[in-house]
């Protein structure tokens, strides 16, 4: 029986921003993307016919395929086969609607697995093709480690990795919809733009308090006033036990910081714990291998 078990790390945007929407209804982004070591368990397994998901730690949408669903039929659709039965387990860790990329690096894991199952030849970049039709964000949660991201987010360019650090990442409990955040930047008059530049120069040097000096993310800018005063009070709470810097990931609402002391990243987690039950401590995470 074929099968296969692959970790899906999560990923936080470093920078982003929106450059503006394109003619095909998407926005033109330019983010600096980073995979961390929170992440999902992935097994696939070929099985008897049809399709099957099994989640433990969150509920399953129902009427509509999943990203897991739908990155398994492209993969098929790209290869011009069948697709056979297949089972997906999922072991979840990464909270759902977070920011985080929790359901693309889920797809992408069951993309990558199923290259090593039935088509190891094929080159990263053919499931980065495929996972664009899943998601914006499959592309990088296929690639992994630290890239400037370009176009919906499938634009993607090799930058030096994130110098060794701890990282915090807090959940508050309320959630913030995507489409409505592109719909709020679509109609404001945004301020200042995080500096992709000075993030890639940061990286360059190796340069860690530079990195998080550049962090930003223009969806910050477009928070209703409750919003924001929660992504600004976990931010202070961050800074305020040692990190050099602290941004919202993604569309949020995670807020995550930078640590480079894991004494003071364990104390910062530990304490908001208190008031956010979704903390968790996390490291960087190298490009992924050609193969796996």
């Amino acid at each position: 029986m074929k099968t296969i078990t692959l970790e899906a790390p999560a990923k936080i945007n470093l920078t982003l921003d929106i450059l503006g929407r394109r003619a095909d209804g998407y926005h033109d982004l330019r983010m600096v993307m980073q995979s961390v070591s929170l992440g999902d368990t992935v097994t696939v397994t070929e099985t008897g016919d049809g399709f099957a998901l099994l989640a433990e730690g969150i509920a399953l949408p129902a009427g509509k395929p999943t990203l897991e669903q739908r990155a398994a039929e492209s993969f098929f659709r790209y290869l011009g086969r069948p697709m056979p039965g297949l089972r997906v387990r999922l072991v979840k860790r990464v909270p759902a609607y977070a920011g985080l990329g929790g359901g693309s690096a889920d797809a992408a894991a069951v993309l990558r697995g199923l290259r090593a199952l039935y088509a190891p030849e094929l080159p990263r970049q053919a499931l980065e093709e495929m996972g664009l039709a899943v998601g914006s964000d499959v592309p990088f949660c296929v690639h992994g480690g630290t890239c400037l991201a370009e176009g919906r987010g499938e634009v993607l360019t090799d930058l030096p990795p994130l110098p060794g650090c701890a990282i915090v990442l807090c959940k508050p409990d309320f959630g913030l919809p995507t489409p409505e955040l592109f719909a709020r930047v679509d109609g404001a008059e945004l301020g200042p733009r995080p500096s992709t530049a000075a993030m890639e120069a940061a990286l360059a040097r190796g340069d860690l308090p530079a990195v998080a000096g550049c962090l930003g993310n223009v969806f910050e800018q477009v928070l209703t006033a409750e919003e924001g005063a929660e992504i600004r009070a976990i931010q202070a709470a961050l800074l305020r036990h040692g990190a050099l810097g602290a941004a919202m990931s993604g569309s949020g609402p995670t807020v995550f910081g930078l640590f480079d002391d894991s004494d003071k990243a364990d104390r910062a987690a530990e304490a908001l714990r208190g008031t956010y039950r979704q903390t968790y401590l996390a490291a960087p995470v190298k490009k992924f291998g050609e193969t796996e």
